[in-house]
């Protein structure tokens, strides 16, 4: 007789995977694989990367599922653990990247990430300005779709509209922003 591993809560399959449950931690794989991945790959911008940071998690999690101690939630753990992959994954790039920098004449290569920086924060800051600026219903399903990522289907059954409703949404909001974004990239 097979176990029904959706009807367990996460911590439940997590005492399960510590006495060697691969069903278990299958279930585990299933329920949080996409959502790591998407905030790995919203960090990383790297669909390779992101898949790589996720199957860290996981292979860390098996490997480690004697030692770990959950102190709050599985799902916590599990996105605290991607964010710390994630930020070694970036510091070594860093650290590649840097010592990579140095011409041969021993002189540094010029670092524009400062001004990256404060172009992207001042960019970041304004799309988000113009999004809660859109009518409601509209910053609504474009957030869904741009930030949650769900699909014109899902936001449809979500707040009971029609897909075609949430295609409207979506195009008057990326019109607005398109149309108030142009001197961000003047030539």
């Amino acid at each position: 007789m097979t176990k029904d591993y959706t009807t367990f809560t996460a911590e439940s399959l997590f005492c399960l995977i510590q006495k060697d449950d691969p069903g278990a931690f299958e279930e585990i794989y299933n329920r949080y694989w996409f959502q790591l991945f998407i905030s790995a790959h919203k960090r990383l911008q790297c669909r390779e990367d992101a898949e790589e940071a996720v199957q860290n998690l996981f292979e860390s999690l098996w490997k480690n599922r004697y030692k770990i101690h959950i102190r709050t939630s599985l799902e916590n753990y599990l996105f605290a653990s991607i964010r710390y992959i994630v930020l070694r994954m970036v510091y070594k790039k860093i650290s590649l990247a840097s010592s990579s920098d140095v011409d041969v004449d021993g002189y540094g290569k010029a670092d524009h990430s400062t001004e990256e920086t404060i172009l992207i924060n001042d960019l970041s800051s304004h799309i988000n300005q113009l999004v809660e600026r859109l009518p409601e219903k509209c910053r609504k399903v474009f957030e869904l779709s741009r930030y949650e990522m769900k699909t014109h289907k899902e936001i449809a059954t979500l707040l009971g509209i029609s897909e075609k409703t949430v295609e409207n949404h979506i195009t008057k909001a990326l019109h607005l922003l398109k149309n108030n974004l142009n001197y961000f990239f003047f030539l």
